[in-house]
């Protein structure tokens, strides 16, 4: 678990990488970190709001580097290549949340009543279909397991209940550190 100083030194670089990239086209330079917990190669999604209304989520399970490096580089990719949205202009600098998703492993499920809906996220396969939603956004539309899973096929480009047959299941939990 992060503490509320790692957490807040997260959104800071998240929103530096941004600004800088949006702004210059550059990335920001960052000072090398010695905590040990900003060290570990692990996972992480960030994710864009304008208005509460999501403008970018990018992210990896796994990493070979940095936890903070990997932070920079998603949100980066969060603000420019997420397909669904154009690439974020310098006028929507003034008013945007971040939120982080530190994962966790993926753990391949053997039934679904292993997915607790709120602590955990769904990334699904099958066939060359992949979906992922994270723990949060279940809980932000009140969806139980079954609207869930349904929602993660659906995002993932399949049918909604294809997750009933032939399709791996994953859950995966995260802690989400937002902006206040």
């Amino acid at each position: 678990m992060l503490s509320s100083k790692e957490k807040q030194l997260l959104l800071k670089i998240a929103r530096e990488a941004i600004v800088t990239f949006v702004k210059e086209g550059a990335i920001a330079q960052l000072r090398e970190l010695t905590n040990v917990n900003l060290l570990v190669k692990q996972g992480c999604f960030v994710s864009i709001k304008i208005n509460g209304m999501l403008r970018g989520c990018i992210g990896n399970f796994i990493s070979d580097k940095p936890l903070y490096q990997l932070v920079q580089e998603m949100a980066i990719s969060a603000a420019t290549q997420d397909p669904r949205f154009y690439p974020m202009k310098k006028s929507e600098l003034e008013s945007f949340d971040v939120e982080i998703s530190v994962l966790s492993p993926l753990s391949k499920i053997s039934s679904i009543e292993e997915i607790v809906v709120g602590v955990h996220g769904i990334y699904l396969e099958k066939n060359f279909s992949r979906g992922v939603l994270l723990p949060q956004v279940a809980v932000e539309y009140g969806w139980d397991r079954d609207a869930f899973l349904s929602q993660t096929c659906i995002k993932a480009g399949l049918g909604k209940d294809e997750w009933q047959e032939g399709t791996d299941i994953y859950k995966f939990s995260a802690q989400i550190i937002k902006d206040n």
